[in-house]
């Protein structure tokens, strides 16, 4: 069965859902719904699956998170990207995307809560090893492991001194690595939708979503078209918060979450470290960056937000695409870590907007409006958890619209491939900040 054409304008109008975007974790909820028997229809502004900020994720797969949680949903991740052709139940491997399984390596610095993750990855059985310096500098050649803590900005006329100390070692996690084309997964999983049913329009806006005794009805869009449903998802990463200003109503959403611009920059690695593809991924809070293998041979150098960084709130349908400053600053950290490092001064790489949070974890939960549901401030750190996240998107709605109370009593779900059962409560629209985050991308 092929998946449908991009625009196909079935006869009927009405829907069992509306998923509002099209990105890697919009698609997957698309092909969990659609698997359950549910008549979906996602509708994205773009041209296709994953075109917007998916296509820019740096596709981490890692298994340490802040909370419990957390780290319990990645670890489920994990296991779908480890085994993507049966996961998105496809014939062959032709045209799937590909992780690529590397390990990743936290540096072990004042900065990181390491006892706390590491208390996580023993409850759920996650295999790590502890790195000694001489380990770290085996493995990456090159390496200068003194202390540059706290993380500050280039004008800062102390950038670049050393503060004192040596870093004695790292978390080395076995499972993890990246997906080498987040575009593609994202397209995989629409595909998988499409050979469940699944309908998908694109190059199309929402511009209205209408609510009828306080359950939403469908959408209105900027054609003209009118689609019927008793749920809708906001899966709209950065344009999010422009979605819940379309519905006529209050979602009740108390955390907030706001578009941030987000920097990684592509730089070549001296030859002396032996970079390539299976490259290993590295977090490193004491020069506020984390890196991982792009294309050729490259280096991706990205931001772990540290405080000296103020945040850039942008407007989704009018940002700057081009590299700033905040890229060179980038590779400049890194190059206190690797001072082998060229630097160019015209720089390339990626800048996007991430959809995040107050606390840096996501918005999975039902909303103040009946039938309207949020799977929202997921940018960042989630595209690792996208298959869960469907998962999780799928049982709540039938949780909700079998008549539970999930403000009252949240949902808990039990995870197929690891022993935990998730408390949704995690992911609440109401929650306070939750004070065991890291507050930056690491979730």
């Amino acid at each position: 069965m092929h998946p449908p054409s991009p625009n196909t304008d079935h006869s009927a109008k009405t829907y069992d859902a509306i998923i509002i975007g099209a990105g890697v974790v919009g698609c997957a909820i698309a092909f969990n719904l659609a698997r359950k028997g549910l008549k979906t229809l996602n509708i994205d502004a773009l041209p296709a699956a994953g075109y917007g900020s998916t296509s820019s994720s740096a596709a981490v797969i890692r298994t340490y998170y802040s909370t419990l949680d957390g780290t319990a949903m990645a670890y489920e991740g994990y296991h779908d990207w480890k085994n993507w052709q049966q996961t998105v139940g496809a014939d062959t491997e032709d045209g799937l995307a590909r992780f690529v399984e590397t390990g990743t390596l936290v540096m072990k610095t004042a900065a990181d809560s390491m006892d706390r993750i590491l208390q996580h990855s023993d409850a759920l059985g996650i295999s790590y090893e502890h790195w000694s310096a001489e380990q770290i500098t085996q493995r990456l050649p090159g390496y200068n492991l003194e202390c540059f803590a706290p993380v500050k900005t280039m004008e800062d006329d102390t950038f670049g001194a050393p503060t004192g100390g040596h870093l004695d070692g790292g978390i080395y996690f076995h499972a993890g690595g990246y997906v080498d084309d987040p575009q593609i997964a994202a397209r995989n999983l629409k595909d998988a939708a499409g050979r469940n049913g699944a309908a998908f329009r694109f190059n199309t806006k929402v511009v209205k979503i209408p609510v009828k005794d306080n359950r939403v009805t469908g959408v209105i869009c900027d054609d003209g078209s009118i689609f019927h449903s008793r749920v809708v998802l906001n899966v709209a990463g950065p344009h999010s918060g422009k979605v819940n200003a379309l519905v006529e109503g209050d979602a009740g959403v108390r955390i907030g979450h706001r578009p941030l611009r987000q920097e990684v920059v592509q730089v070549k690695p001296p030859e002396a470290l032996g970079y390539s593809r299976e490259g290993l991924l590295v977090a490193d809070n004491d020069v506020g960056v984390y890196v991982k293998p792009g294309s050729g041979g490259q280096l991706m150098i990205g931001s772990l937000n540290p405080a000296c960084d103020a945040h850039i709130e942008e407007d989704p349908d009018d940002f700057r695409r081009d590299l700033t400053d905040r890229a060179l600053t980038y590779a400049y950290r890194y190059s206190q870590r690797l001072p082998d490092l060229g630097v160019s001064q015209h720089p390339v790489g990626v800048a996007d907007l991430y959809d995040a949070t107050d606390d840096w974890l996501p918005i999975y939960d039902r909303s103040d409006i009946d039938g309207y549901y949020l799977a929202i401030g997921t940018s960042g750190n989630q595209f690792k958890n996208a298959i869960v996240a469907g998962r999780l998107m799928t049982k709540l709605i039938d949780y909700c619209e079998s008549g539970n109370d999930h403000d009252g009593t949240p949902l808990q779900l039990q995870l197929t491939h690891v022993n935990h059962t998730l408390n949704t409560a995690t992911f609440s629209r109401k929650r306070e900040l939750t004070r065991e985050s890291s507050f930056s991308v690491l979730g």
